[in-house]
């Protein structure tokens, strides 16, 4: 037995969270502070292998996500809210509530599944207040946790069944005591350093006896290698662990090719006992009647079992020891005690199923958690919640279009491919804005830069998004078995050459018609033998020196300045560039590189064509360190630039912004990264990103899109600031440069209004993205809008009041541009969006019939919309004063011609200064102190009978009877119309602000009479 004590989880934290203090940052964090992503979706679960609820709080569940982090729901279901972002991981493996006291919450994070694709995690972490904050609490190398349960009666009692390196041998595996709520932790079980633990239960009955399966597995460095041992094995103790013996009566043994054992055991009666066995001789479903002493197997049916690695989950009904429920590709139930199985969930297609859980309470109410998140039954498998509100998609690549607004694909796992559009016309990203695109889970797509309807993607489709068709338009000699291929395969348009369609398989094929033709264009680039890495341990055999070819062309980076030149990266651990459009290839593998050195991604640099940037994933040999490495000569001489990642968080994609030189992006199996120095020092980029693994970057325009391995797609509007980092003094004050904005009109209410519960994306700001630092706290911050005139046209300062607004009353809260947003004071950097209006009109009276036009808005009346055209952004911060110009583009969507967008903003601006000449008499008559006769008839307070001038129906069409408030919100009225969508207004509209006009100038005239 091992004590590990907290001296040592301290030193392994501040190893590998502190690494930004070793290294130091560049640029201090407050310069880019205000950068935040915003979530577009899907809403598609993925992998999802935690879950528990809690038996007396039959609305409450909690799941554990792979990379997607922990979830809540308290309504069942309905709406899961995440509880977890805040950790430095993302991947989980298990949750456990406290029954004595369900505020106190474990975690073990790390995927507990061995698979081609996984997650590892830092081991476990506990909250006390209900999710709201998390403590680590330990066993940061374990990796991978399988199981983790907490005592009945005592919450500061826990076991962990800790799988340990995925990829490797490790110490820190077995199962795991913590007598004091996981400041220190006892090592009860341990058999080697190969063998892990993966599931540990108490007896319902007696917390003082607990069963174990201990599993001999190894996951390898290439694509589906697995390794096995013969030290699998279910474990007892009855002696709350100090003890244990091997149980062997009526289970296959080692020689039989036992694997995995998944338990579950009656809580009426604790000697009945079923389990699941893998094994390749009598696998099958096994039961106790002794406490697990002796083992009867009771049906072999492989549906029930098979694939015994990826599923092992066996529960019994907490009344009914006759009716039993399976996990697998689908999940079974049983009612006769085993003898015979029906599907309850997931046939034919088949769900993946990992957890369990029953309420014992009221055993109707069942959570399973399955490759497609997690789903709530409180009829007995009758109906279900969705797995459609769980925004936890696992992305391997993003792709994004030319389209407006541009759209965002990728192949999800378990999923098929999807589109996502990057804003909604609704207001927000819903699912009218996800479409499948024709491709497999695993895809690669690659949108026709020329024709954004037609889409490629996986191992090839062509998918057309008018239609709704996908066609196979592969090369025909993928079928003859003589080119390998892996789960996820390259696919991409030369960015030099529109035409030109790049497929990796060993070989790199491409295309410049479709697909209906394809070339081979290099010849087989992996290893023919490569070295085997010493993470196999003593699963090396003498066969696996001579074993089949295996590797593959895992990434490609044709250079965007070249057409001729492209690089590509073999999952073997080769790099090799051509540039001759593949005539002939050069290997240019960095020396520091070794056999099954995974290289994730390339990209070639917008600058130079002897630049290059590969991403160096090592994952499957047992290693977590970064690699990046930079070359600036065509390959023949390699950096490693790492200085400043996490030294426990391998690199997935690294990429160049094709606007600024020197600018690199990093997604890593934490967060993002970036660099303004060309890689020379990185840093963290994670702003309000949950931890998760970050597969792939692009970079479109100025957004920075993000695709996730199990938190779906984000995007971080206007990276512009980004881009001028290096050239700015942080000590003072200035505006960055706006990027141009588009003038999108919002679409909100053209539908019925989605419930407030329907999980949405968040759309984009809609208006002008302004930035700006100040090098120290200021007193007044000013932005100010002019025209090409000099005319100040809109104000925004540090001293206004944000409006008051309840944004839960609102349908669509993210239609708004932050209405509750302020200039900020403190130094670093801030953002705030104009939404390329002029000032509202003020001083709108409320309580006429006008005001249901603007019952959408929450706050009155808005200005107009300003024409496209170039305009100043003018900074002014205590006195200190800077411009820069701004450019406003239409939305390209939109055809109106010139001369009728000309005609469009003269009405709007004649509504619009129609109704603040009329504000300007308002004002100048509630500012008399002492009115005369006619001014008092003026006002509308005069005796009875006399005419109300200030105030009366809106209705009234006779100029010589109009009020001033009723003629205002008959301009506003006017103003609205015209502003509501980008057409040419219409004769009747003319003639509409003709005849207001009209009543203007006789307000005006009695005005002026009156005051004399």
């Amino acid at each position: 037995m091992t004590i590990i004590p907290n001296i040592r989880q301290f030193f392994l934290i501040v190893l590998t969270f502190s690494f930004s203090i070793l290294y130091g940052q560049q640029i201090p964090k407050s310069s880019y502070q205000e950068l935040d992503y915003r979530m577009i979706g899907p809403f598609r679960a993925s992998r999802t292998v935690g879950g528990v609820g809690i038996p007396d709080q039959p609305n409450v569940f909690f799941m554990g996500v792979n990379n997607g982090g922990v979830w809540k729901t308290d309504d069942f279901g309905r709406t899961w809210f995440p509880i977890f972002d805040d950790a430095p991981t993302g991947s989980v493996g298990d949750i456990a509530v406290a029954l004595s006291n369900p505020d106190i919450i474990y975690v073990g994070s790390g995927e507990g599944l061995h698979r081609p694709d996984l997650g590892v995690g830092d081991g476990i972490f506990k909250s006390v207040d209900g999710g709201k904050t998390w403590i680590h609490k330990g066993l940061s190398d374990i990796q991978q946790v399988g199981r983790l349960i907490v005592h009945p009666s005592n919450p500061d009692i826990v076991f962990v069944a800790g799988l340990g390196h995925p990829y490797g041998a490790n110490e820190e595996r077995g199962v795991f005591k913590t007598i004091d709520g996981g400041d220190t932790w006892e090592k009860v079980l341990y058999i080697n350093e190969n063998t892990g633990a993966i599931q540990v239960e108490f007896d319902p009955n007696n917390p003082e006896i607990l069963f174990a399966d201990m599993w001999e597995h190894q996951e390898g460095p290439w694509e589906n290698a697995a390794f096995t041992g013969p030290n699998s094995g279910l474990y007892k103790s009855t002696d709350g662990g100090k003890n244990w013996k091997k149980i062997t009566n009526g289970l296959p043994d080692a020689a039989q090719g036992l694997g995995r054992i998944g338990i579950g055991i009656f809580q009426g009666d604790s000697k009945i006992m079923f389990a699941t066995v893998d094994a390749r001789q009598n696998g099958g479903i096994y039961k106790s009647t002794d406490g697990g002493e002796s083992w009867t197997l009771i049906h072999k049916d492989r549906r029930l079992w098979g694939r015994g690695g990826d599923f092992a989950e066996i529960k019994i009904h907490p009344k009914n020891p006759d009716r039993i429920y399976v996990a697998n590709v689908a999940s079974y139930t049983s009612g006769d005690g085993g003898k015979t199985w029906s599907s309850l969930k997931g046939a034919p297609g088949g769900d993946d199923y990992h957890r369990i859980w029953i309420n014992p309470i009221n055993p109707d109410i069942m959570l399973f958690v399955a490759d497609q998140g997690a789903v709530i039954t409180v009829n007995a498998g009758r109906t279900w919640s969705s797995w459609y509100n769980q925004p936890t998609t696992q992305l391997y690549h993003v792709a994004t279009d030319n389209a407006f607004p541009y759209w965002v694909y990728g192949g999800q796992q378990e999923s098929g491919a999807i589109g996502i559009a990057s804003r909604g016309d609704g207001g927000q990203i819903s699912f009218r804005e996800f479409m499948g695109v024709g491709a497999d889970e695993y895809a690669y797509v690659a949108p026709d830069p020329k024709d954004s309807n037609i889409i490629y993607g996986g191992r090839v489709t062509r998918f057309d998004k008018r239609t709704g068709q996908a066609t196979n338009v592969a090369p025909e000699a993928l079928r003859t078995g003589d080119y390998r291929y892996v789960r996820t395969m390259p696919l991409l348009f030369h960015p030099a050459d529109e035409e030109m369609l790049l497929f990796g398989t060993n070989v790199l094929w491409k295309t410049k018609n479709g697909g209906q033709n394809w070339e081979i264009i290099s010849p087989d680039l992996t290893y023919e033998q490569p070295d085997l890495p010493a993470s196999i341990g003593h699963y090396k055999t003498p066969e696996m020196e001579t074993m089949a070819r295996r590797g593959v062309i895992y990434s490609i980076g044709p250079s965007p300045l070249n057409v001729d030149v492209i690089w590509a990266g073999t999952d073997d651990g080769r790099v090799h560039v051509t540039k001759n459009g593949g005539t002939n290839w050069e290997e240019v593998t960095p020396p520091a590189m070794s056999s099954w050195d995974k290289v994730s991604q390339i990209d070639a640099s917008h600058f130079d064509e002897n630049t290059a940037f590969i991403a160096i994933n090592a994952i499957r040999k047992d290693n977590m360190t970064p690699y990046i490495y930079r070359t600036q000569d065509g390959g023949k001489t390699w950096d490693l630039i790492t200085k400043g990642l996490n030294p426990n968080g391998p690199v997935n994609v690294v990429r160049e912004d094709p606007k600024k030189e020197g600018l690199l992006y990093a997604g890593t199996e934490r967060e993002v990264y970036f660099s303004i120095d060309n890689g020379e020092s990185w840093q963290s980029l994670r702003n309000n990103m949950p931890a998760s693994s970050v597969r792939d970057l692009v970079i479109h325009e100025n957004d920075l899109v993000v695709g996730t391995h199990g938190r779906s797609a984000w995007i971080l509007d206007n990276i512009a600031p980004l881009r001028e980092l290096a050239n700015s003094s942080r000590e003072k004050s200035f505006l960055y440069s706006p990027s141009k904005a588009i003038r999108v009109r919002g679409n909100m209410f053209s539908d019925t209004p989605l419930p407030p519960e329907e999980p949405t994306g968040q759309n984009p700001p809609e208006g002008a993205i302004l930035d700006y630092h100040l090098g120290e706290n200021a007193q007044n911050v000013k932005l100010e809008i002019l025209d090409n005139q000099g005319h100040v046209i809109r104000t925004y300062s540090s001293t206004d009041e944000p409006p008051k607004i309840d944004s839960t009353s609102l349908p669509h809260p993210t239609y708004w541009i932050r209405p509750d947003q302020k200039l900020g004071l403190s130094p670093g950097h801030h953002r705030y969006v104009w939404d390329l209006r002029y000032e509202p009109p003020k001083g709108a009276r409320q309580g006429f019939s006008i005001a249901a036009v603007y019952k959408n808005t929450p706050n009155g009346p808005v200005g107009p919309f300003v024409a496209p055209g170039t305009y100043q952004v003018r900074l002014t911060v205590d006195g200190d004063v800077s411009e820069k110009p701004i450019e406003i583009v239409m939305d390209p969507r939109v055809s109106i011609s010139p001369q009728a967008l000309k005609m469009q903003t003269g009405l709007s601006l004649d509504c619009y200064n129609g109704y603040l000449e009329l504000q300007e008499i308002v004002d100048m008559i509630d500012g008399i102190p002492s009115p005369t006769a006619a001014q008092m008839k003026f006002r509308g307070n005069g005796s009875a009978g006399m005419q109300d001038t200030m105030y009366g129906s809106i209705y009234e069409m006779d100029a010589d009877e109009e009020t001033l408030v009723g003629l205002q919100n008959k301009f506003l009225f006017m103003l609205t119309l015209i502003q509501s969508a980008d057409v040419e207004p219409t004769n009747q509209t003319i003639q509409a602000v003709e005849s207001l006009e009209e009543s203007l100038d006789k307000m005006k005239e009695r005005w002026e009479e009156m005051k004399k």
